[in-house]
């Protein structure tokens, strides 16, 4: 019983504190905005030039494990197609090449994923906060009182200012190249 007069307590502590919430908005004329962070962050021709980036990076490793894996393939048709034919010793030794290769196929990819996945990382973290900024600098220099990211499940159009940073997004890609 204890548990749920507490629990009733906090409920109307809430329900007050949004109702003055409320009150001091309409009090007020308050100016707000709503972003979806996360499209404008792949929204961003910023996020495409990322993407470019990165796949060029590690375009020469990802030809090498291609070709290992290409490799290894030949090597199992070759064994799967010898076999019958093999003596034991060299069977043996097809066996100890294809484990080796395998065992290099599979620290290449492994050795890529994890460095691709870091360097996402880093540059995303980056990207993101330029995107930070961006918003901060759209909403301070149109006088925002608030904007809000993530964790709204509604804003009608009037409050969605994603698209509108995102056209600045634009604009400073577009002024990088020139």
């Amino acid at each position: 019983m204890n548990f749920l007069k507490i629990l009733t307590k906090h409920f109307c502590i809430s329900i007050i504190a949004s109702l003055f919430f409320v009150l001091s908005l309409t009090a007020q004329e308050q100016k707000i905005g709503v972003v979806n962070f996360q499209a404008l962050v792949e929204s961003s021709p910023q996020f495409r030039d990322v993407m470019q980036s990165l796949a060029g990076e590690f375009q020469p490793r990802q030809r090498e494990a291609v070709a290992k894996s290409k490799e290894l393939e030949e090597l199992t048709a070759k064994i799967q197609k010898d076999a019958a034919v093999m003596g034991a010793s060299e069977r043996a030794n097809v066996e100890k090449e294809f484990r080796e290769l395998q065992r290099e196929v599979n620290r290449l990819a492994t050795e890529l994923e994890e460095d691709v996945n870091l360097r996402r990382n880093e540059e995303l973290g980056k990207l993101q906060r330029s995107v930070l900024d961006a918003v901060n600098v759209y909403a301070q220099s149109n006088e925002y009182d608030m904007v809000f990211a993530d964790g709204v499940i509604y804003a009608s159009e009037n409050v969605n200012i994603t698209g509108l940073i995102l056209e600045s997004l634009q604009d400073d890609s577009q002024g990088d190249v020139n």
